[in-house]
């Protein structure tokens, strides 16, 4: 969409990376409690305008440098064979992204997490999260090489206290030895959860930044979606957007990049262009 592309600020200008977490509710309408009974079938059955709010998320979307997407669907019956991963990504004008299938109930609904980046990725890995019932999953995105990469991933965590415990603990494990790591994503658990977790808070130092509340998007009074920063990263601006249809409200960070993580970007963007050149 070469409007929205007009429209967006230079890719890492001013070593800036603009950041969103969405938990997209495969683009159902809830604005009321209510809504999770009357609305119900809108998991299972295709709603007519369900492609024109992909519409109006997407023109959202395109001011942002990485979007992670929490319970997207992959083009089952309720989405009307649309994957959503992909449609937002070419409607708002990503050259990138990349979808993870976390819970596959065929034709009925492909949940899944998503990914949608300007920046060119240098390596993209899949985890699925320990958990009673399977289907969590998180995506680990690295751009650049070396100790100065970044690493990103957007995940999706369990309603149970027991399940997200193990999920904690085992992304802690992965991110232990990393130097410049974003998590972001539906963590379902709140800031005050995450610093009780001892491994978690050791793998990743956190700034002291209060996220927004952005639970339940109507009337938020919880903070369950997170843009988590290791204290080698600078978030210069946090904000909540507002209402996307969903039961959540989008979370955005703009983050500084510090000299070296930036160059190690710039420098993965590149040497994938020249590849693609020869």
């Amino acid at each position: 969409m070469p409007h929205l592309a007009e429209a967006r600020t230079p890719l890492l200008e001013g070593g800036h990376l603009k950041l969103l977490t969405f938990n997209l509710q495969v683009g159902i309408q809830t604005s009321a409690y209510h809504h999770y009974l009357t609305r119900s079938w809108q998991h299972f059955l295709p709603h007519p305008k369900r492609r024109q709010r992909l519409n109006m998320i997407g023109e959202v979307l395109g001011r942002f440098d990485i979007v992670g997407l929490q319970e997207a669907d992959g083009g089952s019956f309720r989405s009307s064979h649309i994957n959503q991963v992909e449609y937002l990504a070419t409607h708002a004008g990503f050259p990138h992204h990349f979808q993870q299938l976390n819970r596959n109930l065929g034709h009925i609904a492909q949940h899944s997490n998503g990914l949608l980046s300007r920046l060119t990725p240098s390596r993209i890995e899949e985890h699925r999260l320990p958990g009673t019932l399977p289907g969590r999953g998180a995506i680990h995105v690295r751009y650049g090489e070396g100790p100065d990469a970044l690493h990103l991933f957007v995940a999706h965590l369990a309603l149970s206290h027991r399940g997200r415990v193990r999920q904690l603990d085992y992304l802690s494990e992965i991110i232990r030895p990393l130097r410049h790591v974003v998590v972001m994503g539906d963590l379902n658990c709140t800031p005050d959860q995450l610093h009780g977790h001892e491994r978690f808070r050791a793998s990743l130092p956190l700034h002291p930044v209060r996220p927004p509340l952005s639970y339940p998007s109507w009337q938020p009074r919880r903070a369950l979606d997170h843009i988590l920063l290791s204290d080698s990263l600078q978030a210069d601006e946090v904000r909540v957007l507002e209402h996307l249809f969903s039961d959540h409200l989008p979370i955005a960070v703009d983050v500084r990049l510090p000299d070296a993580c930036l160059t190690s970007c710039l420098a993965a963007g590149r040497q994938t262009s020249e590849r693609r050149r020869h």
